[in-house]
């Protein structure tokens, strides 16, 4: 009969695991509160101390540290090993599930105590996972539970193939680095930085096909910004790059948005109250730019919205949820991306950017401060319809590479220029793809004017109001423009670069 050793802090999916590996005739030995829930769900399981001849002792602090446990793991599929076990009166174990006591989150707490740390530190739980994944090749190692059901799928099919025991093996190592790094952080006070990822897929490769590349997540087992690829081709290092960008985007708004971005770079961007006029006002913003672009939805892709996006050539549609119809609509796209992303806070809060020899990190811009004040410096005060469109634009130029400059009318971009090393040349963009739309329009800045020319070469476009963070030696120049041409201006005080 094959063995299982259980000693899991994290309970999540315990029960229905433990369950599967007794269907399959497995025994069950479980340490501590592992073997008090199993048995409170009526699962025979033998404890640590009776299988071992040896209670736990110290409160606790040794439970599984005895060589009936390591020598059923540390043991070779070898006739001596083997013998060697019989004659001790042990027996192998097959399999351990294990996880460990939460050790970062205890330190995170800012009222936590030394001795409280130090309790939090794990020992048998390292040791078991060291110890299995040592010995892979004969022992499967389980250290997150969201391993258990592909690991039960294995089992019923016959099996844990020794590529996947070398991968859980793999991940086993690396948790116990990163476990070990954050305690000496923790003890020596140094503020180095440890980031722990975990490989999704190779691509096929980089931005050129001469480079290579690879997707790794901050969680393990989660696909693609944490979703699920639907349909379609393998996504590419570009569409991630844009996917994350459109995501990003499309939830800075509240209503029903579609965000449609191409090289990064958003060419439409809409509200409304229902997601197919959404999509219709987006893509009107630059239909040429749109072409092989990626469309993004905060809500769930009705099909009628579907339908509408089916005659344009784009790379791939990310959104919450796709109904039947949508599904059905788009599966006539062998070569269409669709990727489900659930609607979940940003995690982490904070970004990286590599850089020669070296790396960047930054807190995440959620948009403004909450003590953020927009004031009205020049001497008409906006609309109540120019305020609306304002407030949208304002938002939409936090996701335009600055230079960012947005046109808008109503909650729809009508021309976006960006990525120039100034901000002049930005602005003679967004008016030339508006074209006659910008009469009537906003306009957002993500930084001040330096120089009153972008507010002139707006006033020209037929922009009516402006919004923009202020804060320039030049602010006076450029609110005396607005004022000669009868145009509002708002300044918010904040700054929305994106290099």
């Amino acid at each position: 009969m094959p063995k299982a050793l259980l000693s899991v802090h994290d309970k999540t999916g315990l029960v229905e695991f433990a369950s599967g590996l007794h269907a399959l005739g497995w025994q069950l030995i479980a340490s501590g509160g592992t073997a008090r829930m199993l048995h409170d769900h009526n699962l025979p399981v033998t404890e640590v101390a009776d299988y071992t001849g040896s209670p736990e002792i110290l409160g606790g602090r040794v439970k599984t540290l005895h060589p009936a446990i390591h020598g059923g793991l540390l043991a070779r599929a070898t006739e001596a090993d083997h013998h060697e076990l019989e004659n001790l009166g042990w027996d192998y174990i097959d399999l351990v599930a294990v996880n460990l006591y939460p050790f970062e989150q205890t330190i995170a707490r800012p009222d936590v105590t030394l001795a409280e740390a130090i309790e939090n530190i794990d020992i048998g739980g390292v040791t078991l996972i060291r110890a299995a994944a040592k010995n892979h090749q004969r022992v499967t190692l389980i250290c997150d539970p969201v391993d258990y059901p592909a690991a039960l799928a294995a089992l019923r099919a016959g099996g844990i193939p020794a590529d996947m025991r070398r991968s859980l093996a793999v991940k086993g190592f690396t948790q116990t680095a990163h476990y070990d790094s954050a305690i000496t952080a923790y003890f020596s006070g140094s503020s180095a930085l440890n980031l722990q990822l975990y490989p999704v897929q190779t691509l096929r490769y980089g931005e050129n096909p001469h480079q290579q590349a690879t997707l790794f997540s901050h969680h393990p087992g989660e696909g693609p910004l944490g979703g699920q690829v639907l349909q379609g081709k393998e996504l590419s290092y570009n569409n991630l790059l844009d996917l994350d960008a459109s995501w990003r985007a499309v939830h800075a708004f509240e209503s029903p948005s579609i965000v449609i971005v191409k090289h990064l770079s958003p060419c439409g961007m809409a509200s409304a109250d229902k997601l197919v006029d959404a999509y219709r006002l987006a893509l009107a913003s630059d239909p040429i730019s749109a072409f092989g672009g990626i469309v993004a939805s905060n809500r769930p892709l009705d099909g009628e919205t579907a339908e509408a996006i089916k005659d344009l050539f784009v790379e791939c549609v990310v959104a919450p949820a796709f109904d039947p119809q949508a599904l059905e609509i788009f599966s006539k796209k062998k070569n269409l991306r669709l990727l489900v992303v659930p609607n979940t806070p940003v995690d982490p809060s904070v970004e990286y950017r590599s850089i020669h020899r070296g790396l960047l990190q930054q807190s995440i811009d959620l948009g403004d401060p909450s003590a953020a004040q927009r004031t009205v410096v020049s001497q008409r005060q906006p609309t109540e319809a120019e305020w609306r469109s304002l407030r949208f634009a304002w938002k939409a130029a936090q996701h335009v590479k600055s230079n960012a400059i947005v046109f808008a009318q109503g909650e729809a971009t009508v021309g976006i220029g960006g990525g120039q090393p100034n901000r002049v040349d930005c602005v003679r963009m967004a008016a030339q793809r508006s074209g006659e739309r910008s009469r009537g329009a906003v306009m957002a800045s993500d930084a001040f004017f330096p120089f009153p020319d972008s507010v002139e070469v707006a006033i020209q476009a037929g922009i009516t109001a402006i919004v923009h963070p202020g804060g320039s030696v030049r602010d006076a120049e450029s609110i005396a423009a607005a004022d000669a041409a009868g145009l509002a201006m708002v300044t918010t005080g904040v700054r929305h670069f994106r290099h």
